[in-house]
């Protein structure tokens, strides 16, 4: 029968099966931040000091002067908030711990709260309750996700955040770059490759998201393009003398 048969539950489970994206790692928005932020920063740079009328060898300069110090003050913010972050959880954990030790009832009663605010029955949210309290850590972790939203075993790395985000920005950050390495000297055609490096990376970026790729994509362009026409018009107004 269908009920006894292991081999039936186990075809079943493959029938329904589905994957999901890992987004516990904490390299997902380091390196999405990362990337729109390395566009977006030097496209307005290349933006205002190529509308300020520099010349090629000081908007190649700006620009890498911009990738290197945004890649590195990009990696080092994220591993300083990433890990500042992950310790806050741990002295949290700490504090749970404590009052566990000392005040079991109390917290078992908040935890059956907690269940019940879920939608449980009160003789399933007490049972429930019991069961994890006979496991010191299981309620330790249980406490924390149900307080805090989130779990302190499953915390993101600031190595992963750090590094995915240096990368990302400094790829981000080429782009706008590309058609003077190249030796491409227009300010048009280094603005148009920018544009669709933002495009681009909104499109991909949609996958992991719920949102069609072609509005992702125009919605990361016209960021972009705000920017630009901001710092273009700066350097228009300012410009660079006789460098």
């Amino acid at each position: 029968m269908p009920g006894t048969n292991p081999a039936g539950v186990e075809q079943h489970d493959t029938e329904i099966g589905h994957t999901h994206n890992d987004l516990s790692g904490g390299w997902l928005r380091p390196a999405v931040f990362g990337a729109m932020d390395g566009l977006v920063t030097n496209i307005a740079l290349v933006a205002g000091v190529g509308g300020g009328g520099a010349s090629p060898r000081v908007i190649v300069l700006t620009g890498m002067a911009g990738l290197v110090a945004g890649a590195f003050s990009m990696a080092l913010g994220e591993f300083a908030s990433v890990d500042t972050q992950n310790n806050a959880v741990q002295a949290e954990v700490a504090v749970e711990r404590d009052e566990l030790r000392r005040h079991p009832e109390a917290e078992k009663a908040e935890l059956i709260g907690m269940y019940r605010g879920m939608g449980l029955s009160e003789d399933t949210a007490a049972r429930l309750a019991e069961e994890v309290h006979n496991n010191p850590e299981l309620a330790v972790r249980e406490h924390i996700t149900a307080e805090l939203g989130v779990n302190p075993d499953e915390q993101p790395s600031p190595w992963t955040a750090g590094i995915s985000s240096f990368f990302c920005f400094a790829v981000g950050a080429l782009f706008p770059l590309l058609p003077y390495l190249l030796g491409v000297h227009s300010l048009a055609a280094a603005l148009a490759v920018g544009g669709a490096g933002l495009f681009g990376a909104g499109a991909l970026v949609a996958r992991f998201t719920t949102r069609s790729w072609w509005f992702n994509g125009l919605r990361q362009l016209a960021f972009g393009v705000i920017a630009a026409g901001a710092t273009f018009l700066v350097g228009s107004l300012i410009g660079v003398g006789g460098v």
